[in-house]
């Protein structure tokens, strides 16, 4: 896929890996759809990126899923069909099981795996009834393993992949795509916006994160991995190795995992 002159939509467009996705696509000639509950930082980054008036501001809150129907019915009236859905906004979590409230696991469950899904099923239409479309879908390392104080965000990182390899298996021979790109640490405001146990903000970035990737170099594995089709990707450091550990070596993974540093 060439994404010069395609549309495509990104949620969590207004930080982090997000925010790297619309500046790169942007050079690239694609014409961006940004979303996020900030509407005044997704300006930002509109005006930011390669011709600014090719692209629309669409603030939406993954949330309130009830809400992500109208606002695709909008974007198709008003903008067109969308050629790349990328699912990519999401809130991560640094709290014990025995510690956390029921309600924010909830709440990262919403947003993470339930606002991708109703996203998806409401742009999902259009791209059978063209026969094309891609949907990416920014998991994590974790979608693949689990690790300490992640109990939540790990399980809604399971529940897409769960999800998703469905769908890809479902609309293959009707001509939509489905990518899943799994990143381990990227220098982002992930872990400073996660949810501690009692639903506040976790307010610390974490070691590993500060060691992580930049996120351009992420945001460019991205866009590789759609011009390549490929169905799935890990894009990291050293870390990713730990996937094929968990894969081949199951009882070594849960040794180390037990005695990994974890904030």
């Amino acid at each position: 896929m060439n994404v010069s002159g395609k549309t495509v939509w990104i949620t969590g467009a207004s930080s982090g890996i997000g925010e790297a996705l619309a500046y790169a696509l942007s050079r690239r000639g694609a014409r961006l759809i940004l979303s996020a509950r900030r509407e005044e930082r997704l300006r930002a980054v509109r005006e930011a990126c390669a011709r600014p008036e090719a692209h629309h501001v669409v603030p939406l809150d993954l949330a309130d899923p009830a809400s992500l129907t109208g606002a695709a019915a909008r974007v198709s009236e008003t903008i067109g069909p969308v050629d790349v859905l990328v699912n990519n906004g999401g809130v991560s979590q640094r709290a014990l099981v025995e510690a956390v409230d029921v309600d924010v696991i909830r709440r990262i469950m919403e947003v993470n795996f339930f606002g991708a899904v109703a996203l998806t099923k409401a742009v999902l239409p259009s791209m059978l009834e063209r026969g094309a479309g891609r949907v990416v879908v920014v998991s994590s390392l974790v979608g693949k393993f689990s690790t300490p104080r992640r109990s939540a965000y790990a399980a809604s990182k399971h529940a897409l992949h769960g999800f998703f390899d469905a769908l890809r298996a479902e609309v293959w021979d009707r001509g939509v795509r489905v990518t899943l790109v799994c990143p381990g640490y990227v220098r982002t405001e992930i872990s400073r916006n996660a949810l501690a146990a009692d639903g506040a903000t976790h307010g610390r970035m974490d070691a590993g994160q500060k060691k992580g990737i930049a996120p351009e170099r992420c945001a460019e594995a991205i866009i590789r991995a759609v011009e390549k089709e490929r169905d799935e990707v890990l894009v990291g450091g050293k870390e990713t190795l730990a996937v094929y550990v968990k894969r081949f070596f199951p009882g070594l993974f849960n040794r180390m995992i037990r005695r990994v540093k974890v904030t």
